[in-house]
């Protein structure tokens, strides 16, 4: 997984990039394709604001989330970013479908 972690109207301190790091780790659990994440951080006052942008496999999922404090939002995003891509996953596996024998390749 790349995270790549730019500032609007704020300076992107090593102590941020590091936790932005360890909180976007675990969403590379979800899938074994390359993920690239593009986290922008920003000062709307009286919010702090950071927004990614994720790309896996031709598809781009893009969220954001707002809060007093930069790791707050920070928290906020990783939280919806992992249930947006376990939704992702979920669609990927179509469960309206049901067993079949000619798809299991257990028919003789």
């Amino acid at each position: 997984m790349r995270i790549e972690t730019h500032g609007q109207q704020i300076d992107v301190t090593p102590p941020l990039r590091d936790y932005v790091q360890t909180r976007f780790a675990r969403l590379g659990r979800h899938f074994e394709q390359p993920i690239d994440v593009r986290v922008v951080l920003s000062l709307d006052p009286p919010d702090h604001r950071a927004e990614a942008t994720v790309n896996f496999n031709g598809r781009t999922l893009h969220t954001d989330a707002s809060a007093l404090d930069m790791y707050a939002a920070i928290d906020l995003l990783s939280d919806k970013l992992d249930r947006l891509l376990l939704k992702h996953k979920e669609k990927m596996v179509d469960h309206h479908r049901g067993e079949n024998p000619a798809r299991s390749g257990d028919f003789a």
